[in-house]
C-alpha cells in the first residue's frame, strides 16, 4: 500500500453483540452451518458473517440536504444524493484487505479499480487514455430508456464540467478537483475510448479524471432538454440505485436498479445491489435520530450521513439502552479547527493568531469533553498520517511548538504587544465566528469560553451549508470553522490557501505561498511534488493561518442485522451510497431482535 495513505493513527472499536451472543459466536469460529452456506468468511476482514442475501430496506440519517442533485450546478455536496445513481470512472476496490486500507477516508486509495472505465493508460506525460466499459446501460427511464453508455457520454460530461465543448464554454465554479489543470482537449476517439490531453504536466490529473468531485456522469439527453439536472425527477444514471422520491425536509428514497451491471468484488458470483431500497431520513435533531436508532427505525448513523455522534456520553447511553448496536469510533480529519481571516484586523497580526492558539487548553478539552479519544497532536492542512509528506510535530521549530502549549498569560502578553489591551468591560475586541451547522457546536462554545478568558469576545454565527459556502468563498467572515488535517492528495490539499478558489478558509493572499504552489504544479515527479506540498503545509503552520482544535473522534452506530459493514465511509470522493449497495440485511436476526 502507498505509504501516503497509512492509517497509523486510526482506531476502530467494535462492541460485541452482547444481547444476542450471535456476534461473539461468529467471531470465535465458523459455525457448522457454514457448510450449508449460512455463513461466509469476509475475505477483506477474515470475519465470519451470515451469507449475503437480497431484499429489504436500509435506512440511514442525513442532517441537511444539498440544493439539488446536479454537482455541476450545486457543488460537490450534491453528490451525496447522486451517488449510487450517477457513477464515476473509478472507485476503490471493496475487496481490499482492511489492514491495508480501511475506507474511512475521503480519497480513492492506491488500489483503484474501474467503474465506468474498464481501464486507463498514460502513453506520455500529457495524455491519458480511458477505455469505457462496454455493456453498461443507462436506467430504463426516459429519455435514456436503457441505452448503452458510450465514450461520447463521457466526453460530454467533462466538456460540461470544464467548459471545453459540446456547447459548454465556461468551467464549473465547483471544479476544485481540477484546480490548476488545463486540458488541450478531451475527445471520444471511438465508441469506447476517451483521450484526455493536458496542456502541461499535472500529477494530480488522473485522480481528478477518475474520481474528482465533479467527475460524475450525467445523462446528456436530460441536460440538452432541461439545461441541467437540478430537478431530481429528471435524474437518470447507470448506477445500482434509482432516485425515486425526494421529499424536502423529510426523506429521500432510492430503488434498486434490477439491470445493474456490477458484481460484488468480495463475492463475485453476486450481482449488486443486495438491498431493494435505500432511504435517507432528514433528521437534524440528535434526540430525534437517536430515538429512531434505539427503536430500530434507523439502521445506520455515521459520517456517511454527516450526523456524526461526537459525544461519548451519547455512545455510552446507546450502549446501555441498546447493547446489541455495533459501534465503531476513529479519528480522521479535524472539523474542530478555525480559520482567521488574515486579511482583516485583528487577525492580520500573527501575534493575535498565536494568542488564540495559546488560549486553547486542548489537553483538558480532550480529557473532559472527548474522554481522551480525540487526536490533539498539532497538525496543518495536510494530515500527519502522510508521513512522507508532512513534517511531524516533534520536528517543528521549538518557537512554533510552544505556541500549542496552553499559556493564557503568554497569550495576554501577545495581545497587549499587538495593541489590543483590555477595555473597561475586560474585553480586547469582538469577532464573529462563522460556523457550519453540521460541525460540533458544543466544542466551538468551549473554544469561545477560552478566548473570553483572555479578553476576546467571539459571537457564533451558525450557518447552513447553503450560506456557509458563499461566506467562505467571498471572504465574508472574521473567523470561520474549517476542516484541517485533511486526507486527500497532498498538493490539492495545500490549494486551500491559494487565491481564486471557493474554499480559502483563512482568506490568504500570500505571493510566496502562491509561487511555491505553482512550483508544486510544475513538478515532474511525485516525490518532488510531495516535497513541495510538505513545505507548503509547514509554511502555513508557521504563519498560523490555522487555529488547531484537534481531530474529534467520530462514531458509527449500526444495527446488528446490517452485514458486511466494517466502519467503511466511502469508496472514493463522495462515493458514500456505494458502500450501502454492498451491504445486506440479515432478516432472521432483525426479526429475532424485533421480537
Amino acid at each position: 500500500m502507498n505509504i501516503f495513505f497509512a492509517r497509523t493513527f486510526a482506531v476502530a472499536l467494535v462492541l460485541t453483540l452482547t444481547a444476542t451472543g450471535l456476534w461473539a459466536a461468529g467471531a470465535e469460529e465458523e459455525p457448522a452451518a457454514a457448510a450449508e452456506n449460512k455463513y461466509v468468511t469476509d475475505p477483506s476482514t477474515g470475519k465470519v458473517v451470515t451469507a449475503p442475501e437480497y431484499g429489504g430496506t436500509l435506512t440511514y440519517v442525513w442532517k441537511e440536504e444539498p440544493a439539488g442533485p446536479d454537482v455541476v450546478v450545486s457543488g460537490p455536496w450534491a453528490g451525496v444524493y447522486v451517488d449510487g445513481v450517477s457513477e464515476k470512472l473509478a472507485m476503490g476496490d471493496w475487496a481490499t484487505l482492511r489492514d491495508k486500507w480501511d475506507f474511512k477516508f475521503l480519497n480513492v486509495p492506491a488500489n483503484t479499480i474501474g467503474a465506468l472505465a474498464e481501464s486507463w493508460s498514460q502513453p506520455d506525460p500529457l495524455t491519458y487514455i480511458v477505455k469505457v466499459r462496454q455493456g453498461v446501460h443507462w436506467h430504463d427511464k426516459a429519455p435514456m430508456n436503457g441505452r448503452e453508455l458510450t465514450a461520447k457520454d463521457i466526453e460530454y460530461n467533462y466538456h460540461r464540467v470544464l467548459g471545453m465543448g459540446s456547447g459548454f464554454t465556461e468551467r464549473s465554479e465547483f471544479a476544485s478537483s481540477f484546480q490548476g489543470m488545463q486540458f488541450e482537449s478531451i475527445t471520444a476517439t471511438d465508441q469506447w475510448t476517451v483521450v484526455f490531453k493536458l496542456e502541461e504536466l499535472n500529477l494530480g490529473a488522473l485522480a481528478a479524471i477518475l474520481d474528482g468531485n465533479l467527475a460524475r456522469i450525467y445523462p446528456p439527453e436530460v441536460i440538452k432538454e432541461h439545461g441541467d439536472v437540478t430537478d431530481w425527477r429528471n435524474l437518470v444514471g447507470t448506477g445500482p440505485m434509482m432516485l425515486t422520491d425526494w421529499t424536502r425536509g423529510s426523506s429521500v428514497t432510492w430503488e434498486k436498479n434490477p439491470d445493474y451491471w456490477r458484481y460484488d468484488e468480495k463475492y463475485p458470483q453476486n450481482r449488486l445491489p443486495y438491498i431493494d431500497r435505500l432511504r435517507a431520513l432528514i433528521m437534524p435533531e440528535p434526540a430525534t435520530y437517536l430515538a429512531a436508532l434505539r427503536t430500530g427505525k434507523v439502521d445506520y448513523i455515521g459520517p456517511n450521513g454527516e450526523t456524526q455522534i461526537r459525544s461519548l456520553d451519547q455512545i455510552e447511553s446507546l450502549q446501555r439502552t441498546n447493547p446489541e448496536l455495533v459501534i465503531y469510533f476513529f479519528t480522521t480529519y479535524s472539523t474542530s479547527s478555525f480559520g482567521p481571516n488574515v486579511q482583516l484586523p485583528p487577525f492580520d497580526d500573527i501575534r493575535v493568531r498565536k494568542a488564540m492558539q495559546m488560549a486553547l487548553d486542548l489537553e483538558t478539552i480532550n480529557n473532559a469533553y472527548y474522554k481522551g479519544y480525540a487526536d490533539i497532536v498539532p497538525q496543518g492542512i495536510v494530515n500527519r498520517g502522510m508521513i512522507e509528506v508532512v513534517t511531524q510535530f516533534e520536528e517543528w521549530p521549538e518557537e512554533v511548538k510552544k505556541v500549542f502549549d496552553y499559556d493564557p498569560a503568554g497569550a495576554e502578553a501577545l495581545l497587549d504587544g499587538a495593541g489590543y489591551p483590555r477595555g473597561a468591560d475586560g474585553m480586547r475586541f469582538k469577532a464573529v465566528l462563522t460556523h457550519l451547522e453540521r460541525y460540533d457546536l458544543n466544542y466551538v462554545q468551549l473554544a469561545v469560553s477560552y478566548w473570553k478568558n483572555i479578553g476576546i469576545d467571539v459571537e457564533i454565527d451558525v450557518q447552513p451549508a447553503a450560506a456557509f459556502g458563499p461566506s467562505r468563498k467571498e471572504g465574508d467572515f472574521d473567523m470561520i470553522s474549517v476542516e484541517a488535517a485533511g486526507i486527500w492528495f497532498p498538493l490539492p490539499m495545500t490549494a486551500r490557501y491559494t487565491t481564486g478558489i471557493t474554499w480559502n478558509s483563512s482568506n490568504v493572499n500570500d505571493p510566496v505561498y502562491e509561487a511555491m504552489f505553482e512550483a508544486g504544479h510544475a513538478a515532474t515527479t511525485l516525490e518532488e511534488q510531495n516535497r513541495i506540498a510538505g513545505e507548503l503545509n509547514q509554511y502555513a503552520i508557521e504563519k498560523f493561518w490555522l487555529i488547531w482544535g484537534g481531530a474529534a473522534p467520530q462514531y458509527f452506530a449500526v444495527q446488528p442485522w446490517i452485514i458486511g459493514f466494517d466502519g467503511d465511509t466511502m469508496l472514493g470522493a463522495g462515493q458514500r451510497n456505494a458502500v450501502f449497495t454492498r451491504l445486506w440485511i440479515d432478516q432472521d436476526l432483525k426479526e429475532a431482535i424485533a421480537r
